[in-house]
Parts: C-alpha cells; structure tokens; sequence
C-alpha cells in the first residue's frame, strides 16, 4: 500500500458529512467523494472500522456497513487481516465527479470558449500546408507564438526576449516541468492555502513538503506568516497566484508584493507566479502584471481567457533557466503541438476584443450569483470581487463537504472548500464559479438553499464546531 489515512484525519476530511439517511450511506458518500476528487489516492488504507467508528461517534456496525456499500461500488477492497483499501475507479479524472448530461457541472470554473475562436480555428485551418511543411518538434515553442508572448510582456512593462518564453501544454504542464525541474524529494515549497488544488498536487508529485500561507477575502496574505516560513523553511520555490487568485478572488497590493518578494530574496527561494487568472478583470481595467520589479519565473495561458480546450501555456523566465527547461522536457513531452500553437499566435493578436467580452460575460455571471446567494441564503458571507471566475463563499457553519455531496444527489456539482486546503481545513467554504450560462448559476443557487437546511439540521453546529477545530 502507498498511503494510509489515519481515523482522526479521515474524519476531518469528511467534514459535515451526514447529510442524509441512513447514516452508512452517508458515510459512504463522503467517502467516495473524498476518493473521486483526489484527496484520498488510490490504494490509500483506511482505517480500521472500530478505529473510524470511535473518531466519529458511531457504531462500528454502521462504519462496517458504510465499508460494504464502498466494496460493492468498486471504491475500495478489503482483505481479511490486511484493512481496506482505497481503488482508482476507471474512467474518471482524478479531482473531478463525472457527471450525467442534464446535470450542472460546476467543478471546473471555465467559460464557454470565446466566440471569435471557431473563426480562427478556421483562418489556421486554411493554412494547413505551411504548417505541416514543419518538422513539429519545437521543444521550446514556435518562434512566432514566443515572440507574441514576449511582446505581451514587454508592452505591460516587463521587457521580455523570445528566448525568455519558452511554451507549453497548458498552464498545468508548466507547474508540472517546474516542479520536476526545481524541486528535490523534501524540499520544501511555500504555497498559499486555500489554492489551485492540481499546483498542489504538482508540487506534491514531484516529492515537495508544502507549507501554506493563509489568504483570506477579507485580509489578503497573512504576512507574518509568510515571513515566517521563508525565514524558517527557506522553501526552495514559492508558488503563488497574486491576481484574482483561485478560489478567494483576492489581488496582492504593493505592499503584499514587496514582503513576498523581499523574503523570497533573503531565503533563495524562486518566486514562481501564476497569472493564469490576471487578465480576467470584471470591474474597471487589469491591475496589471504583478512582481513587476523583481525577477520572478511567470506562468501562463489562454485556458480560462479563451477556452480551456486550447491547451497553450508558457513559462516566462531568465534564459538559463528556460535552457534548463528546454533540456528536462523531451522525457516527458516533445513539445507543444503546431495548430494550438498557431491558432494561439492568431488569438493573441486579439486579445483586447476577447478581453472585452470575457469582463462582460463574467460580471454578467458574478452579478447573477451574488444576487441569488443573498436572496436565497442570506446568511451565507459573499465576498466583494473585481475579477476572477469564482466566489469563495463562507457559510454559515463548516458543512462545505456534507452540502456537495447533497447538491450532488440534486444533479448540481461543485466542490467542497477543503478540496483548495493545504493542509485541511476551509469546510467553512465553498468556491461558486460564475462562468456558467446564468439560468444554470440560478439552478444550482437553488438547490443549494433548498438542501441547506437539511445539512445543517442532520450535523448540528456542536458538530460542525468539533470538525472545525479538529482540523
């Protein structure tokens, strides 16, 4: 077995989980949803049922039964004398529910591709002979794509040479080769929490000890905290995401900047900067480039500004250690494929017309969620954002895992806050993407207030105060 999971921190992360009856069921539910998004791996063991059953103050009959019901729907194995042990289920993505056609996918926050990119598509198709006329192994990137980038940078005030670009399959497989390349088994990385559930996972893989630093909607970065970890930690790399950051929505100001950058410093460590979000602005102009002043290794792409189907990112970073990358990638990939590449090249030309409609579709989206929350579930706390694709909503008691899974039996999935925690933590949360058609945001609203009540009563707040302060 690769991993075991303790009772005390099963329970943890099951958060509200008894939504429903009878309880064994629910308790499988929280389970399996606790498998299918990622945060228990694939032959993880878990605990013992007279172990768990004690952790969550009920019989072992009904973790016993709970137990039967994830046997029978292929989510874990038991052997007698050995425990039981979680399986990988075939056919789903790891961190992401598979859902049926008629349901409201809310665990992705993309918009609908922009609508001018079908006619590119097209314009790029037309000239398919001059692309095929290339060899289709360009490691670093097409050059005409680099230096659309490097002049997207350079116009925003940070000068930037094609031979500093260096693009990718999306902005995932960038994390993913800087973290291969930078990081040691046991080195340490700075990340904030909650954050970008996959960066984590990336980082994770390539062996990282995380250590969080909180944001919050309401106060931005805890400062203190984050001088206090490059100081003692002195992480090999920081992953940060300092405009419209996923899932709060939050943007450093210049002072957050300056206390990132200037311990980053003194620690050695490499800041690296996600800008997947930056441009993503709802209200009034982008706030611009972050870390303009100091040297920082950027990361970005169109997945969440066009489509997350064009999967073209690109690291942005000083030559050496664009070579660097350039020599650690041919083991994984052999670059990023010509017609994206090309089609990227094209859009990139008009990004201020796409730009433009995105901050009208999405504040058409956000205006609409924040109105339904406060009407349907006034107690819950929606937070003021300017950009971004999501609210990190703060209910009214730590039940965010007990009401996806709810919401899940009503056809509406999204995903709980602990699945963005570090280290536990953030049930109190729950990120609500705006980046769907309306109607759906208004459904999905709906049917959050609807089974809301029934959460709250099946796990009293007593209850829900324990798992709160268990984690």
């Amino acid at each position: 077995m690769d991993s075991r999971i303790s009772a005390r921190a099963l329970a943890a992360a099951l958060g509200g989980w008894r939504t429903r009856e009878p309880a064994y069921e629910a308790l499988a539910d929280g389970i399996r949803l606790l498998c299918l998004d990622g945060r228990i791996a694939a032959r993880t063991a878990l605990p013992a049922e007279r172990e768990l059953a004690a952790a969550l103050g009920l019989s072992r009959s009904t973790v016993a039964a709970a137990y039967g019901s994830l046997r029978g729907s292929a989510h874990i194995a038991s052997v007698r004398g050995s425990g039981s042990m979680t399986l990988a289920v075939r056919g789903r993505e790891p961190g992401r529910v598979v859902v049926s056609a008629d349901a409201i996918d809310l665990q992705q926050a993309s918009p609908a591709a922009w609508p001018g990119l079908a006619g590119i598509m097209s314009e790029v198709a037309a000239d398919a002979a001059s692309l095929v006329s290339r060899a289709g192994y360009e490691v670093r990137g097409s050059l005409a794509l680099r230096e659309a980038v490097a002049a997207r940078y350079s116009a925003s005030g940070v000068p930037t040479d094609p031979d500093e670009v260096m693009v990718t399959t999306g902005a995932q497989s960038a994390i993913h080769l800087l973290a291969q390349t930078l990081l040691r088994r046991g080195d340490r990385a700075l990340i904030e929490t909650p954050t970008y559930p996959h960066a984590a996972e990336a980082l994770r893989g390539a062996g990282a000890r995380l250590v969080g630093v909180p944001v919050s909607t309401t106060d931005g970065w805890d400062l203190d905290r984050a001088e206090q970890v490059f100081a003692r930690t002195t992480p090999r790399l920081a992953y940060l995401m300092p405009r419209f950051q996923n899932p709060t929505g939050r943007s450093m100001d210049d002072a957050e900047e300056r206390v990132h950058a200037a311990a980053a410093a003194r620690a050695g460590s490499v800041l690296i900067v996600d800008e997947t979000t930056a441009d993503l602005a709802i209200d009034g102009a982008s706030p611009g480039l972050s870390f303009a002043d100091v040297p920082v290794v950027r990361i970005g792409s169109l997945g969440k500004t066009v489509w997350g189907g064009l999967r073209i990112g690109w690291v942005r970073a000083d030559r050496d250690l664009i070579s660097v990358l350039v020599a650690s990638r041919p083991p994984r990939d052999l670059g990023t494929p010509e017609f994206e590449q090309a089609v990227a090249a094209r859009v990139l030309q008009r990004m201020p017309d796409v730009l433009a409609q995105r901050a009208l579709l999405l504040r058409e989206g956000r205006d609409a969620v924040v109105q339904a929350l406060r009407e349907r579930l006034p107690r819950w706390r929606v937070p003021p954002v300017a950009g971004g694709v999501a609210l990190w909503v703060e209910l009214d008691a730590p039940l965010s895992s007990g009401l996806v899974l709810a919401a899940r039996h009503e056809g509406v999935y999204l995903s709980a806050g602990s699945r963005f925690a570090v280290d536990g933590g953030h049930d109190r949360h729950l990120r609500m993407p705006f980046t769907a058609p309306i109607p759906d945001l208004r459904r999905a609203v709906d049917v959050l207030a609807d089974v809301w009540p029934g959460v709250r009563s099946a796990a009293p707040v007593a209850v829900g105060d324990y798992l709160e302060a268990l984690v």
